[in-house]
């Protein structure tokens, strides 16, 4: 009988029998382990000293860290891209929105002027900056006057134009820090949009008009301004 005190073990041991293991088991537990080791790639726990484990090959680590190192770095570049795309077409966005918000809510000016020498000035201390004006009538695009806008959560200038009965709103605002490509010409929902830097300066204009007129606008606006 066994003692009340006594453990599992103490009657395993005073009780239980040993047996030895059959000839060559510890050979093939050492077999299926480096075949385990050779189909996985990693080495396994060695359970019986059979011979000298194989040295970890040190190149494996480093290719593997270099690796992850490489694709970190183009997942990086992918999403920069990515980004930089999505915030031109937000961009656009907002700019089609102010467009039609100014018809659509009658407020296309806060100052009603065709005089340059009016619209201009009536933008000092509005804005961090003084933004070009110029009277195109000769050209076919008379100035109405200007308004402040709002896009990009910053104030802008928005000047007013116009071709026949076609209204061309041209956005100005100081140019950001790290700023990113102007965005090729691009027509949404039927509207003409045109992106340019005029030096430190930032400059969409937006409008109804055809494609081809809209150019002619932006041309004869950046050679009348320098």
């Amino acid at each position: 009988m066994a003692d009340a005190s006594d453990t599992m073990g103490d009657v395993i041991r005073r009780h239980g029998r040993r047996y030895a293991a059959p000839p060559g088991l510890a050979g093939r537990i050492g077999a299926a382990l480096d075949a385990v080791e050779t189909e996985s790639g990693r080495p396994s726990a060695p359970v019986v000293p059979l011979r000298p484990r194989r040295p970890v090959v040190p190149w494996r680590p480093l290719a593997l860290a270099a690796s992850f190192v490489l694709a970190v770095v183009l997942s990086s570049g992918t999403t920069w891209y990515v980004t930089a795309s999505d915030r031109q077409d937000q961009l656009a966005e907002e700019v089609l929105a102010s467009h039609v918000r100014s018809m659509q809510a009658q407020h296309l000016t806060d100052v009603l002027s065709s005089n340059q020498h009016t619209v201009k000035p009536w933008f000092d201390g509005r804005l961090d900056l003084s933004p070009p004006v110029v009277d195109l009538t000769e050209q076919g695009f008379p100035l109405v006057g200007g308004r402040l806008d709002y896009i990009d959560n910053h104030p802008v200038a928005a000047l007013v134009y116009r071709s026949n009965q076609h209204v061309i709103n041209l956005f100005v605002w100081t140019r950001r820090s790290g700023g990113i490509a102007p965005k090729p010409p691009a027509e949404i929902q039927g509207y003409h949009l045109r992106q340019w830097r005029q030096g430190d300066l930032t400059c969409w204009a937006v409008s109804d008009v055809e494609g081809d007129q809209l150019d002619r606008f932006v041309k004869d606006f950046q050679a009348a301004t320098g």
